[in-house]
């Protein structure tokens, strides 16, 4: 949807004015990427205790994304945490039960249809210690659907400035501007999930995903002759 930024300005010369236009615009496409967040939580006596078994369990489920294909360059760690464990307890105050360590992967997959059997793989192998934190579908390349979304963007900017111009008494001349705006981004969800009863994994649906684009363009405007503004 057009979202005019102006109708038209005139500074007293015919050839100065403009009509300034935002225009807005997205493009689907099957996404080729999913990004996973996978770790481990282990609790035990001694914080010793725990890190080392956070980094066994650690690294048996980054074993099972490997046999599953993932490649090394598409799993890294992004967090690392040891913490003491307390209760609070009625005239002794905060007692430190244990202690849990933990560790998350950020793992990219770049078949989205093989994903549920990875995913699966790696939860069986890590066992209870497993915590998973969140999929998300995208692109690995996202410049073809985005240069999809700015022609979608162009032609909506083009076809409002063009009403626009018409209510005036004129037409689109040459484009005096061009600017990108910025399109507030956000994680791109899972087109589907449900629980596969017959399976022992969630099947992921990947279905598709858009990006948008968003155009500000400013047109000189051309007198029409014979045609009078629309009041």
């Amino acid at each position: 949807m057009s979202k005019p930024a102006g109708m038209w300005e005139s500074t007293g010369r015919a050839e100065a004015r403009t009509v300034t236009v935002t225009g807005t615009g997205t493009a689907e496409a099957a996404p080729d990427l999913l990004t996973l967040s996978i770790g481990v939580e282990c609790r035990r006596d001694s914080a010793s205790d725990a890190y080392a078994a956070a980094g066994e369990a650690s690294a048996v489920v980054t074993a099972a994304l490997r046999s599953g294909g993932v490649e090394n360059r598409d799993i890294r760690t992004s967090g690392l945490n040891v913490r003491a464990d307390v209760v609070w307890q009625e005239g002794r105050g905060q007692r430190v039960t244990g202690y849990v360590a933990s560790s998350m992967l950020g793992v990219r997959l770049r078949d989205p249809a093989s994903a549920s059997g990875v995913i699966a793989a790696a939860v069986d192998a890590g066992g209870n210690d497993v915590r998973l934190d969140g999929v998300q579908l995208g692109f690995a390349d996202a410049a073809a659907v985005m240069a999809r979304a700015r022609e979608a963007a162009w032609a909506d900017a083009r076809a409002a400035a063009s009403q626009l111009a018409a209510l005036a008494g004129a037409e689109l001349g040459e484009v005096a501007s061009v600017r990108q705006q910025p399109v507030p981004s956000s994680p791109i969800p899972v087109g589907g999930m449900q629980r596969a009863f017959a399976a022992d994994a969630l099947t992921v649906e990947a279905g598709e995903s858009c990006l948008s684009a968003s155009v500000t363009v400013v047109w000189e405007l051309r007198s029409r002759a014979g045609t009078p503004p629309v009041p």
